[in-house]
């Protein structure tokens, strides 16, 4: 059974789209104008911001469903009572819509 989430739904689009930029700062390393030269010095410092950002990402996300486990583990019940409380309030929600 495979498991999705929105890293994982997220991750190939960003990939490829490295992989692209790559390829293009490759493609483009023998043109010497100056435009070409600072486009790239752009493109190679905005790959390496959303590495950091995408890094960062991960991080909060990891940080934040350890907390939540912990949360849960910790007071199974008042848990068990959020949820039913939100699905309770979402539920009315929906069919008051109808």
């Amino acid at each position: 059974m495979k498991t999705h989430t929105i890293a994982s739904e997220l991750r190939e689009p960003a990939e490829n789209l490295v992989e692209d930029a790559q390829e293009l700062l490759a493609a483009t390393a023998h043109v010497a104008e100056e435009k070409v030269i600072e486009a790239r010095k752009r493109l190679a410092a905005a790959i390496d911001k959303g590495k950091d950002a995408w890094r960062a990402v991960q991080a909060t996300a990891a940080s934040g469903a350890k907390a939540t486990d912990r949360a849960i583990r910790e007071h199974p019940y008042h848990s068990i009572g959020i949820a039913f409380g939100v699905g309770m309030l979402l539920g009315f929600l929906v069919r008051r819509r109808d």
